[in-house]
C-alpha cells in the first residue's frame, strides 16, 4: 500500500475520532445533493449516489439528514447550485497533489485552495498538469476483525479485484470502477463488513520525499482536506511509517 494510501486509512480513523461530525456532514450533505441531481434519488438505479449513501451511513449521518440532502436536490427543497470542480498542484518536494470539490462559488474555493499549496511552499497548476499521474479505481477497506485476511482476499478476487494489501488490520482492496460494486456486495454477502467503500484516484506511481518536506506535505493534505468545499485529496507521495505513526497519534 503507498504511503498516500496509508494517510487516507489513518485520516478516516482520526476523522471519526476527532468527532468532527458537522463538517463532514456539510461535505457529505453537499455529495449526496450533487449525485442525486445528476442521476436521479433512487440509490439502486444511481451507483454515485448510492457509494454517497454509504458513506454517509458509514459516518453514521442520521437518515433524515440523508434524505433532506437527497430531496433538496431533487425538487424537495431549496437546492444549492453546486457543480464539481478539480484542481491539481505541486507540493513542495515536487509531490503532485490532486483536489477535488463541490461548491457554489468557484472563486472562494480556488482562492482558499490556492492559499493552503502557498503556505508551504506548493503552488497550483494547469488542468491536466498532474491528473495524468493518477487513474481511477475503486477502493474498499474490509477490516480483518478475527476473519482470515486470505478468506477475504478470496472472495474479493473472486468478485473482479484487482489488488490486495494488509494494513493496520484491514485488508485494502482495489477494483476496476467498474467493479467496485460488485466486490463489495459479494464481501457483504459472505458475511464481512466493508467500511469503506468509494471511487478514488490512485497514483501509477509515488515519490519519496525527505522527512522534512513529508512533513509538510502531511500538512498541506490536512489543510486542504479540512477545506468546506473540499471533498477528496490525492497525492503520489510515498510516507514512511514512522512519520505516519507519528501522524496517527
Amino acid at each position: 500500500m503507498s504511503g498516500h494510501s496509508k494517510w487516507s486509512t489513518i485520516k478516516r480513523k482520526k476523522e471519526a475520532a476527532d468527532n468532527k461530525r458537522g463538517a463532514l456532514f456539510t461535505k457529505l450533505a453537499k455529495e449526496l445533493q450533487l449525485a442525486a441531481k445528476a442521476g436521479g434519488p433512487d440509490p439502486d438505479a444511481n451507483f454515485k449516489l448510492r457509494l454517497a449513501v454509504q458513506r454517509a451511513k458509514a459516518a453514521n449521518m442520521p437518515n433524515d439528514n440523508i434524505t433532506r440532502a437527497i430531496a433538496k436536490a431533487t425538487g424537495g427543497g431549496d437546492s444549492d447550485q453546486l457543480i464539481e470542480v478539480s484542481y491539481e498542484g505541486y507540493g513542495p518536494g515536487g509531490a503532485a497533489i490532486l483536489v477535488t470539490a463541490v461548491t457554489d462559488n468557484r472563486n472562494r474555493t480556488v482562492a482558499a485552495i490556492r492559499h493552503e499549496f502557498t503556505s508551504v511552499g506548493g503552488s497550483l497548476g494547469e488542468n491536466g498538469s498532474v491528473a495524468w499521474q493518477f487513474k481511477s479505481r475503486g477502493a474498499l477497506s474490509v477490516p480483518i476483525d478475527g476473519h482470515d485476511e486470505d478468506e477475504i482476499a478470496l472472495v474479493a478476487i473472486e468478485a473482479g479485484a484487482e489488488d490486495i494489501e494488509t494494513s493496520d488490520g484491514a485488508v485494502e482492496v482495489q477494483t476496476a470502477p467498474g467493479d467496485l460494486e460488485a466486490v463489495r456486495q459479494a464481501l457483504t454477502e459472505a458475511g464481512y463488513t466493508v467500511d469503506h467503500a468509494d471511487l478514488s484516484m490512485v497514483p501509477t506511481s509515488t515519490i519519496a520525499l525527505e522527512k522534512s518536506v513529508a512533513g509538510q506535505i502531511l500538512r498541506l493534505l490536512d489543510g486542504l482536506e479540512e477545506l468546506e468545499d473540499v471533498q477528496r485529496v490525492y497525492s503520489n507521495a510515498d510516507f514512511d511509517d514512522e512519520l505516519l505513526a507519528q501522524y496517527a497519534s
